[in-house]
């Protein structure tokens, strides 16, 4: 029975540091879609970019992750061409926009593994700061 209390215990911190983070720590998200085969970036995707890198500059240590997904069409090699495109075009508009290179980490996972609209599937995400 002690035992038992003392797991709960132990249980009951954890719980308590796990929920006293502040949310800075979980990073802020900006999403940008692409057209079907393409990696084109349109005025919607840069005013997302634009955002990100305001956000990038308003937490100067901060970590810039960019990871690049595609739909479910074409063969698995021509998805990861695909995505690494997206991702080093985002990462180009992101420097452009005066993200230091060096801050930002660079991901194409190709196609994704759960279902999504071909339209969602299609994207770029942009993660300032977080895990």
């Amino acid at each position: 029975m002690r035992r038992l209390l003392v797991v709960l215990a132990v249980l009951g911190v954890a719980a308590f540091l796990f929920t006293a983070r502040p949310q800075a720590a979980a990073g802020r998200t900006f999403v940008v879609f692409f057209e079907e085969w393409s990696a084109a970036l349109d005025a919607p995707a840069l005013k997302t970019i634009a955002a990100a890198a305001q956000a990038a500059a308003q937490q100067p240590g901060a970590a810039v992750s960019v990871t690049g997904f595609a739909d479910p069409l074409g063969s698995v090699q021509a998805n990861i061409y695909l995505t690494e495109t997206r991702a080093q075009v985002v990462t180009d508009q992101l420097t452009a926009d005066g993200v230091a290179a060096a801050r930002i980490q660079q991901r194409a996972k190709g196609k994704v593994p759960y279902q999504l609209t071909s339209q969602e599937s299609r994207r770029v995400v942009i993660t300032v700061g977080g895990p």
